[in-house]
Formats: structure tokens, sequence, C-alpha cells
């Protein structure tokens, strides 16, 4: 792999990488990023390649086992070498790791053969990225959000995704009438920890879909209308709710198994 050096602040690559720290931008450009080693390294093991690398000489002399394997299995002819102060510019880290990766989006195609975990006005892209990570152990391949719901290709959610964001279809449901797509083709359960009918009475389904509303919000009851069912978790009554991503693992694995 050739690496070609950037030095100013005003080439185009780096324009793009500071573009690609807002949800607009990343949405016009199908591109986001990803600066953790450890999600790169996984995700090219997978057999998902980047359109773009960038790296200090920090980083290559720190981690060149690594660096050697990646130059080993990616397609890319190239990549670029950036001093600290660049790295510094765009990075969306408080301290940067000298490594960054561009990826393109993946156009998303629901399966239908597969669970659906639906994410209504989720906002906390820790939350969102944990659960996308519980929804791939459970093969819920499908992940639906709502219009209000936080960008997953936001930092924080993908560094709590990993590479599970490779994996899943990701549809977005920009008008809210994607549920509506689905109704009376599989089952629609609502978590609803207010008013539900218990975990351990529900009927296991082979696929199904689970919608999940944030903690302060829940659901909103236009989608607790078209559910078949609401769904709650039995807890101590010491706490009045468990954390979303919490909740979601635990119903994934009660309809799944």
């Amino acid at each position: 792999m050739k690496v070609n050096e950037i030095t100013s602040q005003n080439n185009c690559q780096i324009k793009l990488l500071r573009k690609l720290a807002q949800k607009k931008y990343r949405r016009q450009n199908s591109k986001f990023t990803v600066e953790n080693l450890a999600i790169i390294y996984d995700v090219l093991n997978s057999g998902f390649d980047f359109t773009a690398l960038f790296l200090t000489q920090g980083f290559i002399d720190k981690h060149k086992e690594k660096f050697e394997y990646i130059q080993n299995k990616t397609k890319l002819s190239e990549c670029y070498l950036i001093d600290e102060d660049l790295n510094k510019s765009y990075s969306q880290l408080d301290t940067p790791s000298g490594i960054t990766a561009v990826y393109e989006k993946i156009p998303s195609v629901f399966n239908d053969s597969r669970s659906v975990v639906y994410l209504n006005g989720i906002k906390d892209p820790g939350n969102i990225g944990t659960i996308m990570r519980t929804a791939l152990a459970f093969d819920a391949l499908n992940i639906v959000l709502s219009p209000t719901c936080v960008d997953i290709y936001n930092f924080k959610a993908i560094s709590a995704a990993r590479d599970s964001i490779f994996k899943l279809n990701i549809i977005e449901d920009h008008d809210g009438n994607w549920l509506n797509s689905i109704k009376g083709k599989i089952p629609i359960f609502v978590a609803n920890s207010n008013d539900g009918v218990c975990l351990s009475e529900v009927k296991r389904e082979g696929v199904f879909c689970l919608v999940l509303g944030s903690e302060s919000h829940g659901v909103g009851d236009n989608m607790v209308k078209i559910a078949d069912k609401s769904i709650k978790i039995e807890i101590s009554n010491a706490i009045e709710s468990l954390n979303v991503s919490s909740a979601a693992a635990i119903l994934l694995y009660g309809l799944s198994r």
C-alpha cells in the first residue's frame, strides 16, 4: 500500500473528514468514519473494506503488526499519512486515536426471514449502539429507526455498536409508517413497562418485531395501537424501570429462545 502524505488543513480529504463529523454531511455523502482500531481491524477481518484510510506516524510506530495486517487485507492501493495536528482538526475523540477509516453506508434491504428491532425516539447513541450489538447476537438482523432517533453513524453509537453496524439491515422509517407495512405479516410487540403482558406469558415466535422507545417517553401511542401486544419485564418494586439497552437484551432473549 502506497503511503501519501497530507500536510495542509485545506486538503479536500481533510475537509471531507471535518464534514463527516456532522449528520447532514454523512447523509449527503453516504459515508461515515470510524476512529477505533479494534473496530476497523474486526470489520476488515469480516470482509468489509474502507474507502479511505488516514494514519499518523505515531500510530504506525505503535501498531506495526496490525498496520501490516491492514495493508495486506485491504483492497485499497494507497492510504494517507497525517500529523497529529491534522488528526485533531477533524477528530471527534477527546484524544485522537491516530487512525481514521472512511466507509460507504451499506444499502439495506429488509430481510423478512429475520426478526426486527424498531427503535422509536431513542436519543442516546450509547444505548442505540448497544441495542444493535444485542440485536445481532439474537439474530434480529433488521434495525428500523424512527425519524426521531439519534443518528446511528454518530461516533458514540458506532463505538457501542462495533462491527454490528456492518452486519445489520439498517432501515430509516422517514415517514413513520413502516410498522403498518408489516402489520398482519409478523407479530409486533411493543415494550411497555406500565401496561403490558409479562414477558414470561408471551408465546414465543419464530420471527417478530420488537418496538422499543426511550426511557423518558416510551413508545408513541400510535405505535402502541398498531402493535399486536404490549409486553413488559417483571422487575422489583425498588426500581421504576430498566435502561432501554438492558431491557432490549432481556426482551430479545425471551422472545427468541
